[in-house]
């Protein structure tokens, strides 16, 4: 079946689409993954994205459910240039091709994600439309412009948990984790730290965690909504020097909201599993995970007494980690993901470290 992938700016993609008919509209990224593609798709931090994975062959080690980042897709769609015809892994359970139709998960291939991922980096992400079911560009464009004037909001309150959760071992050190769509894979982590971890609604307020006597706090990642998060920052700012705070990704942002850190938009955003960060006191570089498009504005850092940036992006001088003790705040803006089997990203034992001076 045919479809097309309509942007913003006029420029249009067809491709092919199997099963799912319809339209879906979203903001338009890109990620260079070259393995992933099951973890980007089931990622919160993209929800309500229409994905293009820039790696040409999607599906050859097909899918399995403990690769799972959470329960749901929460992507708008998914672009992709060839599917796999075939699928080995000793791990899957059953190929690209059927867990996107199960998902009901509209994806456009055959696509030249090539010439796609070359407009999207001179031109910056943008708005753009699937659709099996109209080809004029006029139409699909109004359609476009009217999403841009009345998206929708309420994403966190799709994404993050409705009540509270009990998880990791109880009576053991607890953690609180305000959930923004915190991911499988970071759970994972911490519970090998043998953490009791008690997963909160986004909008739970400070009071509410304190009640709950957590030895420290963290705000997880996910979708990178403003408006979203500068309330989650109204609402945890009564907590900051009191207990000790891990921000990641969108949770990062959070804690940049209440220090009145200025936020910069990236004109494609950093999304990808090899980019290079630095500590400014070390020569030791590190290889990073990131999906963000907002950073930290480094000048408005530097105004606030006691905070440090501890880490900057090697390609762009970007700000991706800081941390303060006297704020008792930790975040980072890359994802602490696991360094290999049952390994703990350093960010966490350093968390560990600032609970033992708490």
């Amino acid at each position: 079946m045919k479809a097309i992938l309509m942007l913003e700016d006029g420029k249009s993609f067809l491709g092919e689409t199997e099963g799912l008919k319809g339209e879906r509209i979203g903001e338009v990224i890109m990620n260079t993954v070259v393995v992933g593609y099951q973890e980007m798709i089931t990622d919160p931090a993209n929800a309500d994205k229409i994905l293009v994975l820039t790696y040409p062959l999607i599906g050859n080690y097909g899918c399995s459910p403990k690769f799972n980042e959470s329960d749901n897709i929460w992507l708008a769609g998914l672009v992709i240039k060839e599917k796999s015809r075939i699928f080995s892994n000793w791990q899957a359970k059953e190929s690209f091709d059927d867990f996107v139709k199960r998902h009901n998960l509209l994806s456009l291939y055959a696509v030249d994600t090539r010439t796609l991922a070359v407009h999207l980096r001179q031109k910056g992400s943008m708005l753009g439309i699937i659709s099996t079911n109209c080809f004029e560009a006029k139409e699909l464009l109004a359609k476009i412009k009217d999403f841009s004037k009345n998206k929708p909001l309420g994403l966190l309150a799709k994404i993050s948990t409705e009540k509270k959760k009990q998880l990791g071992l109880p009576g053991k050190k607890k953690i609180a984790i305000l959930d923004l769509g915190i991911t499988n894979s970071i759970i994972r982590q911490l519970e090998s730290l043998g953490l009791s971890l008690t997963i909160l609604p986004f909008n739970t307020t400070a009071e509410d965690i304190l009640r709950i006597k957590p030895k420290g706090l963290i705000i997880s990642g996910g979708p990178e909504e403003i408006t979203e998060l500068e309330k989650v920052a109204e609402n945890i700012r009564p907590l900051i020097g009191k207990v000790p705070i891990l921000g990641i990704s969108s949770g990062n942002l959070v804690l940049a909201i209440v220090l009145g850190v200025k936020l910069n938009k990236l004109k494609t955003g950093h999304r990808g599993v090899n980019y290079p960060v630095q500590s400014p006191c070390s020569f030791k570089g590190e290889i990073t995970v990131q999906n963000h498009a907002y950073v930290l504005d480094p000048g408005s850092l530097l105004k606030i007494k006691g905070l440090k940036i501890t880490s900057y992006n090697l390609n762009d001088r970007t700000v991706e980690e800081i941390e303060s003790r006297k704020l008792k705040i930790l975040g980072v803006q890359y994802a602490p993901s696991s360094p290999g089997f049952n390994e703990v990203h350093n960010v966490f034992n350093r968390f560990m470290k600032m609970l033992g001076r708490n």
